[in-house]
């Protein structure tokens, strides 16, 4: 069992004796604790930290620090600057953010944001009004509004970058506006964690993604939804790629990736795993509520999709009336099937079980030594410049490990590593 995987269990075992849960989730069954921060920094990478590009002006957020909350920063900072946030705990600290250029960090470690019953207007810990904003080390906790849809983030334009944040028990993790204007809109999230998030309803989700430009999730962790989707996504153009998207043995999700408006999907390198307590059979939908874009075209290529529904499921299921569908060096464990038009490509797709993998009661789903196995280059190898090969392997927890080579397998784990 990995470290990452003994750290969290331990964790989960001693909240649960000392009575703490969340509403929704049974502690004796499922247990909820946030997990511990990552070690905090180095003193030489904090003072890298502190330095922001030239000409802008850095706030500093800390309890010895010149501002002692988060909200003042929100209403002091100006275009372009730097706000800072010392690594800890900030509680019933939520802000609206209304910059148009603005560089969010934690620094020295990850700063934890806990909702405690508060929200910016009725939305969310931060809501993001309409400008270029870059987050890091930022940790969103516990959020709940009136409408059953509060988020970390309630994302209303422009562009947002995130790395290596977290997002837990919350109603949404991250949840964005879109049409309009809103169309041309991106979000791009990297290193991030999306874990026990759901009303219960299945109308909030671990990412909820109006209708915007572009969602892209790279190297990410999504877990133990309640009910909602873990990805929701009405984007134009969708990048999914070397990411952990398992529901495992006691979430309650309902679809692992929902694209419902079509539009371009690529889902590639994942590790996608439906769990047996799920109230929908489907892994990956496509066009579920109607496809709205002018072309509407779904590439799912060297993922590892594992159906964990003892009674079966669908793997992808996509909606007639997509332009193009095509599977490509996809590995499959469990009962289940495509549901997809008799048009679409499917080039080496392999079916395994259990056995195949080196640990998958932990989910670690790299494929055991002992078989020879083939991978057929996709062709084209890209996609209006998303490529359709793995560039990068994810690695737990939340990061990637770019490839050293081609891939030579099927499935997520493309290449021969070490130990495999």
């Amino acid at each position: 069992m990995h470290a990452f995987e003994v750290d969290r269990r331990a964790a989960l075992r001693a909240l649960a004796a000392a009575g703490a849960g969340l509403a929704g989730w049974s502690v004796a069954q499922t247990g909820f604790a946030i997990p511990p921060p990552p070690p905090a920094w180095p003193a030489q990478a904090s003072a890298r930290a502190a330095a922001g590009p030239e000409g802008a002006r850095v706030w500093r957020v800390g309890p010895q620090a010149p501002l002692q909350t988060v909200a003042e920063a929100a209403r002091l900072a100006g275009d372009g600057d730097v706000v800072e946030i010392e690594a800890g705990d900030y509680r019933a600290d939520v802000a609206v953010w209304l910059q148009k250029r603005l560089t969010i960090r934690g620094v020295g470690g990850q700063a934890r944001l806990h909702a405690e019953g508060r929200s910016a207007e009725g939305k969310a810990i931060w809501v993001l009004r309409d400008g270029h904003f870059e987050v890091s080390n930022v940790d969103f906790v516990g959020v709940r509004v009136p409408h059953r849809n509060g988020a970390g983030i309630r994302f209303e334009g422009g562009r947002l970058v995130l790395r290596s944040c977290l997002f837990w028990g919350s109603e949404s993790g991250i949840l964005t506006s879109g049409g309009g204007p809103r169309r041309l809109a991106a979000l791009e999230v990297e290193g991030c964690e999306f874990g026990y998030l759901g009303d219960g309803e299945g109308q909030a989700h671990g990412i909820y993604a109006g209708d915007i430009g572009l969602l892209r999730v790279t190297g990410s962790y999504f877990h133990h939804g309640n009910v909602g989707h873990l990805i929701k996504s009405r984007a134009a153009v969708n990048d999914i790629r070397a990411n952990r998207i398992t529901d495992e043995a006691d979430g309650r999700a309902s679809y692992e990736i929902d694209l419902p408006n079509g539009g371009l999907a690529v889902v590639v390198g994942n590790v996608i795993q439906q769990g047996p307590r799920t109230e929908n059979w489907s892994l990956v939908t496509f066009g579920q509520e109607g496809y709205r874009q002018g072309a509407n075209r779904l590439f799912v290529a060297s993922n590892t999709l594992v159906n964990d529904r003892r009674a079966g499921g669908l793997f992808v299921r996509v909606v007639p009336g997509a332009d193009e569908v095509a599977l490509l060096n996809n590995l499959r464990c469990g009962p289940g099937r495509y549901e997809v038009p008799a048009a679409a490509l499917r080039v080496n797709d392999v079916v395994v079980d259990r056995t195949a993998f080196n640990a998958p009661d932990v989910h670690d789903y790299r494929l055991r030594p002992g078989r020879t196995w083939r991978y057929e280059p996709p062709s084209p190898r890209e996609v209006e410049g998303l490529s359709l090969v793995p560039q990068a392997e994810y690695l737990h927890p939340r990061r990637t490990q770019a490839l050293r080579a081609a891939p030579n397998r099927p499935g997520a784990m493309a290449y021969d590593a070490p130990g495999t």
